[in-house]
């Protein structure tokens, strides 16, 4: 059975009840009934939008590049590696998908006290892969592609695990939303940083805007969303986006990430996973602030700014 198939399967099971049963995302997780069920899914139907599990099938025919997991059971730390590298790692609608289903299984996964996101080949992620974003340049399917990538980088977000993303090149747009929904971020000295959606005429849609506040506070999250300027290693450091940097590049990037990790995981399994738990309570107030940035974004998408700087194809300098 493919990860596709399983992951509808999944949708389907609430998909017709979504007005009374928003809850129920994934099989398996029914006794999870947190605000950011009822918001996320909700906004399914609202405007007259299709189910959850139509929308994963409309994207997942939008193929292309991978989402990989490796599970190191001895040391309780997985690694997610983004892998689209002839687009800087663009995420298709497929790879989408894939990093729903990686997340549903790290949620499973009883062991684990750490888990590093990364790119293949220099880049960590450049955003939506702009094959999609053609192909959903209406409001159902940027709200079908918000409504399923909110919800997978909350679920990352807030994973019983310390999460770091290991930046390396470009993270822009939706890779710099990405970014956030982890505990840290390591940049190396190639490292930018830029939530350019404002030059393409939409606005955070991936939940990257609510959670940019948290970690930069007010004034310098609106001052990059609204400029879009792309930070270089040494800004996002001196305003807090990112917690470190590692010297080297490619695998020994990697291996200091995960001794950078190693560090802050060492605790028993039980003890790691309680302090984030702790954490993760604290911010429960973040999946308001989803609810509106998703409205936010749809209202911009594909609207007439949208379209006339995808015709433009702008460059993030």
């Amino acid at each position: 059975m493919s990860d596709l198939v399983r992951l509808q399967q999944r949708f389907s099971a609430w998909s017709p009840r979504i007005p009374q049963s928003p809850w129920y995302l994934f099989k398996g997780m029914e006794s999870v009934k947190s605000p950011c069920r009822q918001f996320l899914l909700q906004g399914l139907a609202r405007r007259h939008c299709s189910t959850a599990s139509e929308a994963v099938g409309r994207l997942s025919s939008y193929t292309g590049g991978s989402v990989n997991l490796e599970l190191d059971s001895s040391s309780g730390i997985a690694t997610i590696t983004l892998d689209n590298p002839e687009k800087h790692n663009a995420m298709s609608g497929t790879m989408m998908v894939d990093l729903a289903n990686i997340v549903h299984e790290l949620e499973q996964w009883k062991d684990g006290k750490g888990v590093v996101l990364r790119g293949n080949n220099d880049a960590f992620c450049s955003g939506a892969d702009l094959q999609l974003v053609k192909g959903i340049m209406n409001k159902d399917g940027g709200r079908d592609m918000c409504t399923l990538m909110q919800d997978t980088l909350s679920r990352l977000y807030t994973l019983p695990l310390v999460s770091v993303a290991l930046v390396d090149g470009v993270a822009l747009g939706g890779g710099a939303e990405m970014t956030t929904s982890c505990d840290y971020r390591l940049v190396t000295k190639d490292a930018t940083i830029g939530f350019v959606q404002v030059k393409m005429g939409v606005m955070t849609g991936w939940g990257g805007g609510t959670r940019l506040v948290q970690l930069t506070g007010r004034t310098a999250a609106l001052d990059l969303l609204t400029t879009g300027k792309v930070l270089s290693w040494r800004e996002a450091l001196s305003i807090g986006l990112a917690n470190g940097m590692v010297q080297a590049t490619d695998s020994s990037a990697l291996d200091q990430a995960m001794e950078w990790l190693d560090h802050r995981t060492f605790g028993e399994t039980a003890v790691v996973r309680a302090a984030k738990k702790i954490v993760v309570a604290a911010s429960r107030d973040i999946y308001a602030s989803l609810a509106v940035e998703k409205d936010a974004f749809c209202d911009v998408w594909s609207g007439p700014a949208h379209v006339n700087a995808m015709q433009k194809k702008p460059k993030h300098k």
